[in-house]
C-alpha cells in the first residue's frame, strides 16, 4: 500500500501570525488521511519561539493520529534553534526531498 503524503511548504517567517494558518492546513491534512506530512522549509528565513512552538504542536498532533512527519531544507538559522531547543533530536530532519523519497521509499 503506497502512503498518502502531503507536503506543506510555508513561506517567510514562521511565527505566530502564521502558526494558525500552519496548524490548519495539518489539521486538514489530518482529516484527509495523509500518513506521511514533510513540511519544506526551504522557503522560510527565520522561525521565531511562536513558530517552533507550533512545530512542537503540529508534531504531537501527527504522533497522536498515529502518523509520521518529516522536516527538511532547513536554514543555518533553523538549524540552530533546533540544536539549541534539542528539537533536532525530536523532530526527523532530512536534507532535503530527494533524502525524503529516499526514506519514503525504503
Amino acid at each position: 500500500m503506497e502512503a498518502n503524503i502531503r507536503i506543506l511548504e510555508p513561506t517567510g517567517i514562521l511565527d505566530g501570525t502564521q502558526a494558525e494558518i500552519f496548524r490548519k492546513e495539518v489539521d486538514i491534512a489530518l482529516e484527509e488521511g495523509v500518513d506521511v506530512l514533510l513540511i519544506d522549509l526551504k522557503d522560510i528565513t527565520f522561525v521565531d519561539s511562536s513558530g517552533l512552538g507550533i512545530l512542537v504542536v503540529v508534531l504531537k498532533k501527527v504522533r497522536a493520529c498515529n502518523k509520521l512527519l518529516y522536516v527538511c531544507s532547513i536554514n543555518e538559522q533553523v538549524k540552530m534553534l533546533f540544536e539549541l531547543t534539542s528539537m533536532d533530536r525530536v523532530f526527523e530532519v532530512l536534507p532535503d526531498r530527494e533524502a525524503f523519497k529516499a526514506k519514503v521509499a525504503s
